[in-house]
């Protein structure tokens, strides 16, 4: 884990890497939850026996899945301290290379690529590549942007 004291000392790190999260396991019960959430029931996600025969030869987490476990993954890389709060306030690219099977790792490598200045804080962009344990392309890369308010 990473500290920051403070904003100053965070916008100090553009263009640096911030960090790698521990492992995370996607489990079918994930999926099967994150499915009911969404209403997202396709049978790659949802049908073990059918998806086992399907073009991954398993099931896949869906790509939204994939995408909100980045507050998972952040909580453990980085942590900016003095803050009164963090917002989401969006994301800029977001690509799914590869997908994710059923009971693979999955870790953030988070870099920190623009800061600039908002009311009462700073506009942060950080890029994010999912890695997959195993593999060679990421699960997911992505440009994930959050006020940080000081």
């Amino acid at each position: 884990m990473r500290v920051f004291n403070g904003l100053d000392e965070f916008t100090a790190a553009v263009g640096e890497q911030l960090g790698t999260s521990d492992w995370h396991t996607v489990t079918q019960e994930q999926v099967n939850t994150f499915a009911d959430a969404t209403g997202d029931h396709q049978w790659i996600h949802v049908d073990v026996e059918k998806a086992k025969q399907g073009p991954f030869g398993a099931p896949i987490a869906h790509g939204f899945l994939t995408l909100s476990v980045l507050p998972l993954l952040s909580a453990g890389t980085y942590r900016v301290d003095g803050l009164k709060m963090g917002i989401n306030y969006g994301l800029n690219k977001v690509r799914f290379p590869q997908p994710v099977k059923v009971g693979s790792k999955i870790r953030g490598v988070a870099e920190l690529a623009e800061v600039t200045d908002v009311p009462g804080g700073k506009q942060v962009v950080t890029r994010w590549t999912i890695e997959i344990d195993g593999e060679a392309k990421p699960a997911c890369v992505a440009e994930w942007v959050t006020r940080l308010i000081a």
